[in-house]
């Protein structure tokens, strides 16, 4: 019998790829919103032309096969069936597993060691520094960086474990052929160059509500420990740690300030018992990683990245309380134009101005050191 590579490359003109590809495609595009069916149905010879038949389906061909084929070869995906020895343990455990994942990028990347950063795409100016604090020491620590390429804190942890030098994987929810949100196409593609995108629905498929669930639950079961950065009450991320906990995923959970809205699912998992990061030092040694040289150090931020002035403002009022001329000092500008930067961290609950007229921090952690701040 004809063994098939483990990866299924629409260029590849082999009849027995092609076959292959075709019958694989028609199941995904069958079963993408029923996964469960589709791995029970498959058995034990995964054969995905006999489970067609059963159902009353054919392989994909003609244009519509063509059409497929064409988007795959455009974001440059390969197909990972169920029966691969390719396919990610992790994912291949759950009853509910994807029969086949689109992948752009290393496939082996979802098969190594990794952890999820994760939380609210309206995050704050510290949930951002925090996400790029983690992502870049894990990256350093040579962990994959697992999160889902939405704007905040995905798009900061990915971006810091590159920065890093680490990996990092997306998982998506839409097809592997669209980037969601559309500003993160030159993310999409660092994360191709160094780590994967993946995706369990067909080419062409829209990023809708419905689709974020499954994507999450993928999310959670490809790592060893999930960490969530901020959410709000009700949250995608809480959806997370909680398909993490039904895995047997560890949880972990960033505390915040209790007056801030993207806290207070963050502060709600750790009442209900996740652990708490103390810092990264702290997490790292709690998920059993070597901190690399220097990856404690704060994130180097790209250029045009949106830490300044808030982050630099944060920075100075941790070492400590400082009146706005004395920050203004300190930071080499003109008090007015500090006024809107913390406008937005007193809003946020970041900063509170004491009744000396001294700025503070309110963070309740230095995402750096692992000190507690108040």
């Amino acid at each position: 019998m004809y063994e098939l590579p483990e990866l299924l490359d629409a260029d590849d003109v082999r009849p027995e790829v092609h076959a292959a590809l075709a019958a694989w495609l028609a199941v995904q595009a069958r079963f993408a919103f029923d996964p469960m069916a589709a791995t029970t149905a498959l058995g034990e010879d995964s054969d995905p032309a006999a489970l067609l038949d059963r159902v009353g389906e054919r392989p994909l061909a003609g244009p519509r096969l063509e059409r497929v084929l064409a988007a795959l070869r455009r974001s440059g995906s390969r197909a990972l069936c169920w029966s691969s020895p390719a396919y990610p343990p992790r994912l291949a455990r759950l009853v509910d597993a994807p029969p086949l994942l689109l992948v752009r990028g290393d496939p082996g990347a979802l098969r190594d060691r990794a952890v999820a950063v994760v939380g609210a795409r309206a995050a704050t100016v510290y949930g951002r520094e925090v996400a790029r604090s983690i992502g870049a020491a894990l990256g350093g620590a040579g962990r994959v960086v697992v999160s889902g390429l939405a704007r905040g804190i995905d798009a900061c942890a990915h971006r810091a474990a590159l920065e890093a030098g680490g990996r990092s994987v997306a998982i998506l929810g839409c097809g592997p052929d669209r980037v969601y949100p559309p500003e993160h196409r030159r993310l999409a593609a660092e994360l191709a160059g160094q780590g994967a995108l993946a995706s369990e629905f067909p080419p062409g498929t829209p990023p809708r509500g419905a689709h974020f669930p499954l994507r999450n639950r993928l999310i959670s079961a490809l790592v060893e420990a999930v960490v969530v950065v901020e959410a709000r009450q009700r949250s995608g991320s809480l959806v997370t740690a909680r398909l993490a906990l039904d895995q047997g995923v560890d949880v972990f959970a960033v505390p915040g300030p209790i007056s801030a809205a993207t806290s207070r699912g963050t502060n709600g998992l750790l009442g209900d018992g996740a652990e708490p990061v103390l810092g990264v030092a702290d997490l790292l040694a709690r998920l059993g990683c070597e901190a690399a040289p220097g990856s404690l150090a704060p994130a180097s931020p790209a250029p045009g990245a949106d830490r300044a002035p808030e982050a630099a403002i944060l920075s100075a009022l941790r070492e400590q309380p400082l009146t706005r001329d004395e920050l203004a000092r300190r930071l080499r500008c003109a008090s007015a134009e500090l006024a809107e930067p913390l406008l937005a961290l007193e809003l946020a609950g970041c900063v509170a101005e004491d009744r000396d007229g001294r700025l503070r921090s309110l963070v309740a952690i230095s995402p750096l050191r692992g000190t507690r701040l108040c």
